[in-house]
């Protein structure tokens, strides 16, 4: 068959099959199967990891007599104390750390950009990866306690036995996966403000630390202050 008569063919058959819209109403009965075999995995998942546990929860809270069994129990006081001590400090320090870093990362330096692309690493980590990190280096003959042993002929203390170094591991940790995100936060956001009103500044003779007192923690504060105010009003809840 020659060419010529491949595209007359290509021509009768473009006009005894005309374009049509594509018809809109109710899916095909094959195609709301598939719909449903694509949907199903996730609600499954769901349904197991977030509305069971959910569901659970609440249907046990409505007993009120596990209240005064809670207050009772002798681990109850301690363990809000823990909460309360690891959210002070963890929080708080994360936060200052984060604020006082960014402005760092700050400058525009190729070896500072480049320490910056290191030092978020911690933030891809997977929470459970980097709690066992944290376990293994603080276990009993760890990594800290044979570096102490090294460096200077010492016995390391067993950490997750003592409540306060526990506590203070907790912390370490909570600090060192978290404060890289939250420092590439106060990053983007000290790029926004404008360059005039450090100008302005540096003309009234607000320089250094009084620039960072009176020009940028007063426009961060809402973003400072906000992980606290969410962690008081999920508390008070």
């Amino acid at each position: 068959m020659s060419t010529d008569q491949l595209v007359a063919a290509r021509r009768a058959i473009s006009v005894k099959r005309p374009w049509r819209p594509p018809e809109r109403g109710h899916p095909r009965r094959s195609d709301f199967r598939w719909g449903i075999a694509f949907v199903a995995p996730y609600a499954a998942v769901l349904f197991a990891f977030i509305v069971y546990p959910f569901g659970y929860a609440l249907w046990i809270a409505s007993k009120p007599s596990l209240y005064a069994d809670l207050i009772a129990d002798p681990h109850y006081l301690p363990t809000v104390v823990n909460t309360l001590l690891f959210v002070g400090l963890g929080v708080n320090v994360k936060m200052f750390l984060a604020l006082l870093l960014s402005g760092f990362f700050l400058r525009r330096r190729w070896w500072i950009r480049a320490l910056l692309a290191v030092y978020v690493l911690p933030w891809l980590i997977a929470a459970a990866q980097a709690c066992i990190s944290f376990h293994w280096m603080l276990q009993e003959q760890g990594l800290v306690d044979g570096l102490l042993s090294a460096l200077f002929g010492i016995d390391g203390p067993i950490w997750f036995n003592n409540r306060w170094l526990g506590v203070g591991a907790n912390v370490v940790a909570y600090t060192w996966k978290w404060m890289p995100f939250w420092t590439v936060i106060f990053l983007a956001a000290r790029m926004t403000i404008p360059r005039d009103i450090y100008d302005s500044a540096e003309v009234d003779g607000a320089i250094g630390v009084r620039r960072f007192v009176h020009i940028t923690f007063p426009l961060l504060a809402n973003l400072y202050l906000c992980p606290s105010s969410e962690f008081l009003r999920q508390w008070g809840s």
